[in-house]
């Protein structure tokens, strides 16, 4: 949780009036110099028969199944400065040693998949070794290309847009470990999934918004927009529940919410405001 645990931070009206009313300022925000606890919103409530080791990198936190050998989620937050980072991508694939399972990135050679990102490299330039670690095979799924290469990569391009804009979102994504698997590959017998889930919160803003993929593991008809659903559909197919830690209020609206014409029109709004 990087962007709430500075000393200085900003924290929208919607939110403070359901902890107590505090001094405004002229556009609406708080400006607060003790923590808000709004809570751990990259922890997952997952199915207690799932296996799980929690693994916290410096640019994510993420549930490992060391059965399947890829991450049940993996979460975490991306803010607009972070997005503006310049660290290059190094492209050294490896298993971590110190997670029970992890693959090695010789069991995706010859298997026609690609070793497909959960947390994104393009997510963590901000940082050497968050960058460094956004490599460790714990944070890869085979994917087939043409997801990793199409809706699945429009998609993050887009998560980064939408921090831009709201300065900071969450994002939690992962494979949908409830289907059943039916291929495996490489020596360690790394399970490829038959679908994956992106939900995507942003609880900074004056009236928060949320938003939820499943994709298949193959080429997506209709792209990105034809696979959105609400986050509540995402906890009803892969059994997860997310953002638990918000106030009931902010949860249930948010993870009802299904708009992706609304996001897709943020960046618009945003170029029409800075040209006036």
């Amino acid at each position: 949780m990087k962007f709430i645990k500075g000393l200085l931070f900003i924290i929208p009206i919607a939110i403070l009036y359901l902890v107590g009313n505090l001094p405004a300022s002229s556009d609406n925000t708080v400006v607060v110099t003790d923590t808000l606890q709004l809570g751990n919103l990259e922890m997952v409530s997952i199915p207690p028969t799932i296996p799980s080791q929690i693994v916290n990198y410096e640019g994510m936190t993420l549930s490992f199944n060391k059965d399947l050998h890829i991450p049940n989620w993996v979460a975490w937050e991306l803010t607009a400065t972070e997005v503006a980072g310049t660290f290059p991508r190094d492209d050294n694939f490896r298993g971590d040693d110190n997670v029970i399972g992890s693959a090695e990135k010789w069991d995706y050679s010859y298997s026609g998949y690609d070793r497909g990102h959960m947390a994104p490299a393009g997510d963590m330039k901000w940082s050497e070794k968050a960058m460094d670690e956004s490599f460790y095979m714990t944070n890869m799924c085979p994917q087939a290309k043409s997801l990793n290469t199409g809706a699945w990569k429009r998609l993050e391009e887009k998560c980064r847009q939408w921090a831009e804009i709201d300065s900071a979102i969450i994002v939690i994504c992962g494979p949908v470990v409830t289907d059943s698997i039916n291929e495996y590959i490489g020596d360690s017998k790394v399970a490829v999934p038959q679908r994956f889930f992106k939900v995507i919160l942003s609880p900074y803003i004056e009236n928060p918004r949320g938003i939820g993929f499943i994709m298949p593991n193959a080429k997506v008809p209709g792209g990105m927009q034809a696979t959105a659903v609400s986050i509540d559909e995402v906890e009803r197919v892969t059994g997860f529940d997310f953002f638990s830690s918000l106030p009931d209020e902010i949860e249930n609206e948010v993870e009802s919410q299904c708009k992706f014409h609304y996001w897709s029109t943020l960046k618009n709004n945003a170029k029409k405001k800075t040209t006036k």
